[in-house]
């Protein structure tokens, strides 16, 4: 088990978390743990009941969804300091929108979801700070299923 000091060195090296205070650090490392993910090992799957958030620190994650009638779709290949289950921080989400399998043996920090929205609401800063990155999150992983889509779009147009 990691002790309090090596959980905090592990968040001030997260780019995510720069702008907190050594406070803050301190904060959040009560509130997180090491997890180890084996190569195929499932995260969480689609439509599981909103859990923890994740920032991988080695390893790759692939997110799927599940689209009816057909196979499941790769969406997002989480790699190093990407964050998973980012959902779980949204009022309106109250289940999983992607499953997560290891492709290869991972570390994630596992941060749970209750006690970080706790954190947010009674440190107004570190929750800007939190909510700011994960709305940039949503943002980018809007875009960047908008692009697979037009390229899925495009491909079924020329076949």
């Amino acid at each position: 088990m990691f002790q309090l000091a090596e959980l905090q060195h592990i968040l001030h090296t997260i780019p995510w978390f720069l702008e907190l205070s050594d406070n803050q650090i301190e904060s959040l490392a009560s509130i997180v743990n090491i997890r180890r993910i084996h190569q195929g090992d499932i995260l969480f799957r689609e439509g599981d009941s909103e859990g923890n958030l994740y920032i991988l620190l080695d390893g790759i994650i692939d997110l799927d969804i599940q689209i009816p009638g057909r196979e499941k779709v790769s969406i997002f290949k989480a790699e190093p300091l990407d964050i998973i289950g980012w959902s779980s921080l949204t009022p309106m989400v109250r289940q999983r929108t992607a499953s997560a399998q290891a492709i290869q043996d991972s570390d994630c920090l596992e941060f749970n979801s209750d006690a970080l929205m706790l954190l947010c609401e009674d440190d107004p800063k570190l929750g800007y700070v939190i909510m700011k990155r994960i709305s940039n999150l949503a943002a980018s992983r809007l875009l960047t299923t908008r692009i697979q889509l037009m390229d899925q779009i495009l491909k079924n147009q020329t076949d």
